[in-house]
């Protein structure tokens, strides 16, 4: 198998080592190009800032080649370029490209890649047994609250900064400013100026009054779930956690004593 195939075929395997450590390396540099990102927006020394773009730049021709890569050898190219992750690595790496605004924050959507290592976690916590649904649905809410209101801070802080910078200096103003609109706690202490700031405060209490209720629903749900289930593995279809007073499987219908 060529080098490029072998790769291409570590990009997409999360069942081997080598699969394991492609996805944790990506996954990294997908981290430490979205701290850049932070970082770049507080007043620190040219050399460092020199450096930091120097590091990003790198990480983002990084990107690019695993893009062409997956494309190159996807079986279904079509499918490939319409799918979701596909978007969000294309957009992460065109606009730099293209010379537009710089969105690379939008590269933390790339962390849902990591939710497929997590399926492999079992263990126990302070809420009992965590199975691998468990460890699953926890991250994928957990990412996704924090990861909207990441992309979101990102775009108003590219947005605001430009013609307010006092108000928004820094992207901590920006991210505050997205907690606390997207909780609609509204403060009024940080207000947009602009009429794309405004339009993004509008999507993002809209955004809150329909995602964070419903996400830390299923949340609460889980949890009291998770807390109500014992380890009772059944020697019929293998299912390990089952409520606390069952005495049947649930999933096959198979008496568990």
């Amino acid at each position: 198998m060529l080098l490029p195939k072998r790769i291409a075929f570590y990009l997409e395997d999360i069942e081997t080592p080598a699969g394991k450590v492609f996805n944790l390396i990506i996954t990294g540099l997908v981290l430490l190009s979205s701290a850049i990102f932070v970082i770049e927006t507080y007043p620190i020394p040219n050399y460092v800032r020199l450096n930091l773009e120097t590091i990003d730049f790198c990480i983002l021709l990084l990107f690019a080649w695993e893009y062409l890569l997956r494309l190159g050898y996807a079986n279904d190219k079509k499918k490939f370029l319409i799918s979701f992750y596909s978007i969000i690595d294309l957009l992460a790496i065109l606009p730099f490209f293209l010379g537009i605004v710089d969105i690379s924050f939008i590269r933390i959507f790339r962390w849902f890649r990591i939710l497929r290592l997590i399926r492999f976690i079992k263990g126990k916590t302070l809420l009992g047994s965590i199975t691998s649904e468990d460890s699953v649905i926890f991250a994928q809410i957990l990412f996704t609250l924090f990861a909207i209101v990441f992309v979101y801070s990102g775009l108003i802080y590219q947005v605001e900064h430009p013609v307010n910078p006092k108000v928004f200096s820094t992207f901590l103003d920006a991210y505050y400013f997205s907690v606390v609109t997207m909780t609609t706690v509204g403060f009024g202490d940080v207000t947009p100026i602009s009429e794309a700031g405004r339009l993004l405060t509008v999507l993002m209490i809209f955004t809150g009054i329909a995602l964070i209720p419903w996400q830390l629903g299923d949340l609460i749900k889980r949890l009291v779930k998770t807390t109500n289930q014992v380890e009772r593995l059944c020697n019929n279809c293998g299912l390990s956690t089952h409520d606390a007073d069952a005495r049947f499987c649930k999933n096959c219908g198979k008496s568990l004593e």
